[in-house]
């Protein structure tokens, strides 16, 4: 492959980027598809129907795009942290058996161990590179915690919009959040995120995609740990 080519931003980009593409096309479709079926019951509610400008900012929107983001940065936050202790023999999802834990310095090559290149701030030994080495779930923690709030929040303007709409009335935040509504929309979710990982675990144990970093080699032993293709 040409150097020109292979180095090109959107080349050495393009995972990214194509995830980026997905998640903006899937994101507007949903935003089509539940624009329409909410004024098909609005409609059956004689309620008039809104444009999609209105419904973009709603709380029904907003509670349909938060439950799934903060479900799917449950997963990896959980996936992440437990992969530090836990181990799975067989799975390229998981560390080699024997190093389960924090690891050493000279393994994370953090510190005196940091290599030229290493990030700056693994290459101290402050409060700076205590917070690097955590870094990645103190963010996804953050992103879950906040968009969980949102989804919270959101959902519980739409659950009193419907209330009020059949002549019942609205729910405060702290109400709403002991009603089955919201623990089904959120459980429904996490469930399906746990089943997703555990698949993915226990399947890349025994079976193989070639070339994907997410698999074994093709011609691995099945018990194979911490290995990628």
């Amino acid at each position: 492959m040409n150097a020109r080519i292979r180095h090109r931003p959107v080349h050495v980009n393009a995972l990214s980027l194509t995830f980026a593409a997905l998640f903006v096309a899937t994101l507007a479709g949903q935003a089509v598809a539940g624009h329409a079926r909410f004024n098909r019951e609005q409609l059956e509610a004689s309620a008039p129907p809104v444009s999609l400008g209105h419904y973009l900012t709603s709380s029904a929107f907003g509670v349909d795009v938060l439950e799934n983001w903060q479900s799917e940065f449950l997963q990896f936050l959980l996936f992440i942290l437990a992969t530090v202790w836990l181990v799975q023999r067989g799975s390229p999802e998981s560390k080699p058996l024997g190093r389960a834990g924090r690891e050493s310095d000279a393994q994370q090559q953090v510190g005196r161990f940091a290599g030229p290149a290493a990030p700056r701030a693994a290459r101290g030994n402050g409060l700076k590179r205590r917070l690097y080495e955590h870094s990645l779930t103190l963010v996804m923690g953050t992103v879950f915690l906040v968009s969980w709030l949102g989804q919270s929040l959101a959902g519980a303007v739409a659950y009193s919009h419907e209330q009020v709409r059949d002549g019942q009335d609205p729910v405060t935040w702290l109400e709403y959040l002991r009603l089955p509504d919201f623990w089904d929309r959120t459980l429904q979710n996490w469930q399906s995120e746990f089943l997703a990982v555990l698949s993915m675990v226990i399947l890349s144990v025994y079976l193989r995609e070639r070339g994907s970093p997410e698999s074994k080699p093709v011609g691995a032993p099945h018990d194979a740990t911490g290995v990628e293709g």
